[in-house]
Order: structure tokens, then sequence, then C-alpha cells
């Protein structure tokens, strides 16, 4: 698992758990009972509810996906909390029913410290869609 020593280590953390698709150490980034939105607005509450919410997912339709993650910014909200919000580019392959496509979302999560370690209490996934049509819409990336 990542350790996260500074909330914005949750971009690499939540990016290198998604993409080797371990559930395990997905969870380990949540407090026990920590809530996840996913970009569905489907709510769940508890590591073992965000687990069992991904797991079916990363064994078929998002087995080859990828994401890549950017900080917008962190906000502290005292010496042990924050809220962070990044962007999220989801790559998926051939394994999804639409076939390979992008998708971008913007990720806001509140961190808490305990015992000198960050952790996600709460995190909500928002797709980046066109508000006339509904379609996905994917936004300029930055170049390095």
């Amino acid at each position: 698992m990542n350790q996260m020593s500074q909330p914005e280590d949750v971009l690499h953390a939540f990016q290198t758990a998604w993409n080797s698709h371990d559930m395990q150490s997905l969870g380990a980034l949540f407090h026990e009972n920590a809530t996840f939105v996913n970009r569905f607005g489907h709510y769940v509450r508890g590591v073992e509810a965000i687990v069992k919410l991904h797991a079916p997912i990363h064994a078929t339709i998002y087995g080859d996906s990828t994401l890549d993650n950017e900080l917008i910014d962190v906000i502290p909200i005292g010496n042990d909390a924050a809220v962070i919000h990044f962007w999220s580019r989801l790559t998926v392959g051939a394994a999804h029913p639409a076939g390979p496509h992008a998708v971008d979302t913007l990720i806001l999560a509140v961190l808490t410290r305990q015992v000198d370690e960050w952790r996600i209490k709460a995190l909500e996934n928002v797709t980046l869609t066109n508000p006339r049509t509904g379609e996905a819409v994917l936004r300029d990336v930055r170049s390095p």
C-alpha cells in the first residue's frame, strides 16, 4: 500500500491502486467508515462497500483501464483535515462494452490524518459532460 504522509499523496496512491487493479490497496486508502460516490451517483459507506463496488468492474469492464490524476488544489481545514480536488482521466480498453475510450472526471476528497497518516474520509467523483447534450467532455490536458 502507498502510505499518504500529506493530502496530495492521494493522487498517486489512488492512481497506483487503480492501475494495478488492487482493490485491497484501494480500500486501504480510506477510513473504515468512509463514504464514496462514484461518477454515476452511486453512494456507499465503509471500506468493505467501496471495495465491493469496485472489485467486479475491475475484474471485467475496467480490467484494462488506467487513471491519470492531476492536482487542482488542496484546501487545509486545520492540521489534520483537508479538502482536495483533482482531475482524473479514466482510459478504458477493449474490455469495456463501448470499446476503448477516455472519460474525464473531477474528484473532490476530504482527507483526515490519524497517527501521521492521511486517509480518505469522503470522496465524490463527477463526470464532465456537456450540460446541453449530456455527452461526455474531455478537458484540455496540460503538456508537461
